[in-house]
């Protein structure tokens, strides 16, 4: 497949901005082939996705980064990131003791679905050990109590680290994750909640659900945040419910939601299409 650099940035609007980025691709013999921009008219804040061929693009890539700041992001204001295709991202993932989302994301990427490495996955039970054989994915246990919380991600980090770790996905994880972590991956870490946030708190949301008569149950993946549950929200949907579903079949119901709901944002962050900005963010299509 052809090589392609893919930009995302945001900046306060300013006319001239699209015409501009446009120009640096063209004039210097990129093939443009996927753009997309949209303006935030309360806080004033443009936002750009665009993408385009290497083939004959005259700037060397180790260089279009300086260049771009240097030409337009400084005089812009810009907030951007730069990626290039044939670069993987290399995702962990987190899990507990839940396998619901762990086999979706694996099925996914072996199938060739996605355009991710998974090095490793980590846990904090040996529940799903064998699961990460069967997919051939090594595993690494971190049991976690209170006491020990703080040394274990400290070892967590340097584990992540080691396999150059961009991205962490929390298939059902049940643990908070600390400040510190939060800091090192900021808006890298993609979590599945089982709720249609702001919604039923607590450890179990559908017997809540069923005890209150709801209509529709609801999953929703944002990035993790220091405030817990908070963070931008990439993904959500729902599915209706009726009197006749136990709580079983919520629970069953929610939990096919979750694996797809968490893994349209885990595709949407691997193919560059989410850009953050505050506690919100810009998905595009």
């Amino acid at each position: 497949m052809m090589t392609t650099a893919k930009l995302l940035l945001h900046c306060p609007d300013k006319p001239g901005i699209l015409a501009e980025v446009t120009d640096f691709i063209t004039v210097n013999k990129g093939n443009i082939i996927y753009l997309d921009q949209y303006v935030d008219h309360v806080e004033n804040i443009f936002f750009m996705r665009i993408e385009w061929e290497l083939r004959e693009f005259l700037v060397p890539r180790e260089k279009i980064e300086d260049y771009f700041r240097t030409l337009y992001a400084q005089k812009y204001e810009m907030d951007f990131r730069l990626y290039f295709s044939d670069v993987k991202p290399r995702m962990a993932i987190f899990v507990s003791k839940m396998s619901h989302c762990l086999f979706d994301i694996l099925a996914r990427y072996t199938a060739g679905e996605w355009n991710v490495e998974i090095p490793l996955i980590i846990s904090n039970h040996p529940d799903l050990q064998h699961v990460a054989e069967r997919f051939g994915i090594p595993f690494y246990l971190f049991p976690i109590t209170k006491e020990t919380k703080e040394e274990q991600e400290r070892k967590e980090l340097e584990l992540l680290a080691k396999h150059n770790i961009t991205c962490i996905v929390l298939a059902r994880y049940m643990q908070v994750i600390s400040e510190q972590m939060i800091n090192a991956y900021p808006n890298r870490i993609i979590n599945i909640h089982h709720s249609f946030l702001p919604a039923f708190v607590g450890a179990k949301p559908y017997h809540a659900a069923f005890e209150r008569g709801v209509k529709i149950i609801g999953a929703t993946s944002h990035y993790v945040t220091t405030e817990l549950d908070a963070g931008p929200i990439i993904e959500q949907d729902v599915v209706r419910i009726t009197h006749k579903d136990s709580v079983d079949e919520l629970v069953n119901k929610g939990k096919d939601l979750e694996k797809i709901v968490l893994s349209r944002a885990v595709q949407k962050h691997i193919e560059r299409k989410v850009l953050a900005y505050k506690n919100k963010t810009v998905i595009f299509s």
